[in-house]
């Protein structure tokens, strides 16, 4: 068994996640696939055969079927060619074919790559190309986007053309008349950034997985084994991906819809009685923007998890009053993987804090120079943990120094060891001699209840270089005018913080994990 895997059992046993019957499950299967996704799989066939494994659009699959049928899929895959060292690109929706597909591939022994299904059709043959995929798992609906090369196609849902694809469940039938499968090697999957500025790209890693990262949150959030996951977070992103594994690591119950409407996640909580809740920060903003929101039942939900890209001021005030204390925040990132989090009490008095670093990770604020800064002071932030890429696989990496990976955010660590994240480093405005970090001046704007969101960019100005372009979604129902918005700004923030542009519009371009698109504005 890998040391790994078996830190991370000892850990969840000690602190009673996990049965003895589950853990010795665990054991024996982690032995048997290795550290992949496979093994905890496999261990809840054992130790829960009849529990819920997934449940999603279609109703739910229990741990044993989800074994059995993974199994199989492993076997087909392999009958059409796609063994051990290929890659299988994955793009579906939030389904219990994504999990099937992942513990299949490391069953196969094959590499998988998640692909964004926001993705259009040039990005998706880009990276299908780029990161030499053999085999694409893909739902109907993208089909078309995929060039007409030679790489198998596998239907994962949905009706399509045959030229498209080989439907999933015929490749289930196509199984060896042998077990072809043996002890996985660790296979990392390739999970790509978020491509806000452009073609996401590759993060490699290779070597065994660090379980760091997952018994640290788990040292922090209070988890149970009989919890009920819903992951309202895309699959393929880092976040949901990590989430995920958690969640099945533990035998919980996880919950996935294909979209992510707020009335669907507030119905599915007392539903199927949701105790975690896995979400990225727009998600957050709809729920408690929802009609519904104060008059539904969230008396189950213990725990309310946050990350993906920055957690509004507004947003955390507003949940921690009207959701609960149960809001958690974790900062990280595809490159440096898991680095701070933010508890409800750092938050209910820190509203904008990213938290303490987690075990095993360092934050290190450094200069341009690349020298460490003292406490409060305002630098590049930097991570060192177990769980950093290895690089981008069409090459090049992030800076390094000292072993301290950079995040490209700016910000500070006060004396108690707080995060505070004041932007992105190439998302600042300098306008007219100063430094504007939009975040700031977006949070006084969503503070305000005739906002529903909003963005704010530097635009080019002849005589002070950049100014500030704010691009503002009105509430429903509301109004406000463009004087009204930026005296908002003026009466709480410096004059050259005061966006000289306001834009109305209808909604914001952002990314399948709600990331702005800023050089779409």
């Amino acid at each position: 068994m890998a040391d790994g895997m078996g830190g991370l059992i000892d850990l969840a046993s000690r602190s009673g996640l996990l049965s003895p019957v589950r853990a010795a499950a665990l054991a024996s299967a982690a032995v048997r696939w290795g550290p992949t996704l496979a093994a905890p799989v496999a261990a809840s066939a054992l130790a829960n055969p009849g529990g819920q494994a997934i449940i999603d659009d279609s109703g739910s699959i229990s741990w044993r079927d989800l074994d059995a049928q993974s199994t199989r899929l492993a076997e087909g895959l392999h009958a059409m060619g796609v063994g051990r060292g290929a890659r299988l690109g994955v793009m579906c929706r939030n389904r219990r074919e994504f999990v099937e597909l992942t513990v299949a591939a490391a069953k196969g022994g094959i590499e998988v790559v998640y692909l964004n299904t926001g993705f259009a059709a040039p990005q998706l043959n880009e990276v299908v190309l780029r990161e030499s995929i053999a085999a694409v798992a893909i739902d109907a609906e993208y089909a078309s986007l995929l060039d007409p090369t030679g790489i198998v196609r596998v239907i994962v849902i949905g009706d399509a053309a045959p030229a498209h694809g080989t439907p999933l469940a015929d490749v289930h039938e196509r199984r060896l008349w042998r077990l072809p499968l043996r002890g996985s090697l660790p296979i990392n999957p390739v999970l790509l950034t978020s491509g806000t500025t452009g073609t996401p790209k590759g993060a490699r890693r290779s070597g065994r997985i660090d379980p760091s990262a997952a018994t640290s949150v788990l040292q922090r959030i209070p988890y149970r084994a009989d919890d009920v996951v819903c992951i309202a977070s895309p699959l393929f992103h880092a976040w949901g991906f990590a989430q995920l594994g958690i969640a099945v690591s533990l035998g919980c119950t996880v919950v996935v819809s294909a979209t992510f409407g707020a009335s669907a996640v507030l119905e599915q909580i007392p539903k199927h009685s949701v105790s975690v809740l896995a979400v990225v920060p727009l998600l957050l903003q709809r729920l408690l923007d929802a009609d519904e929101f104060d008059e539904a039942d969230l008396s189950t939900l213990r725990i309310v998890a946050s990350s993906g890209s920055a957690l509004p001021v507004p947003t955390v005030i507003d949940w921690l009053r009207r959701g609960g204390p149960n809001l958690y925040n974790l900062y990280g990132s595809t490159e440096v993987g898991q680095a701070t989090l933010a508890t409800p009490a750092d938050l209910r008095a820190h509203p904008d804090t990213a938290g303490r670093a987690l075990d095993g990770s360092e934050i290190g604020i450094l200069d341009d120079d690349g020298a460490l800064l003292s406490a409060g002071s305002v630098g590049r932030i930097f991570v060192g943990s177990g769980a950093q890429f290895d690089g981008y696989t069409g090459g090049g990496g992030k800076e390094v120094v000292d072993g301290l990976m950079s995040t490209g955010d700016v910000g500070r660590v006060d004396e108690t060891g707080l995060l505070f994240v004041t932007g992105r480093a190439d998302e600042m405005i300098v306008s007219g001699g100063e430094n504007v970090f939009p975040q700031e001046v977006e949070d006084v704007l969503l503070a305000d209840d005739r906002i529903a969101d909003v963005a704010v960019v530097g635009v080019s100005d002849d005589d002070f270089g950049q100014r500030l372009a704010a691009f503002v979604v009105r509430a429903a129902g509301v109004k406000i005018t463009k004087p009204e918005a930026r005296a908002l700004v003026a009466d709480q923030l410096a004059r050259h913080k005061v966006p000289r542009d306001v834009t109305f519009c209808t909604e914001l371009p952002r990314t399948a994990t709600g990331k702005i698109q800023r050089t779409k504005l």
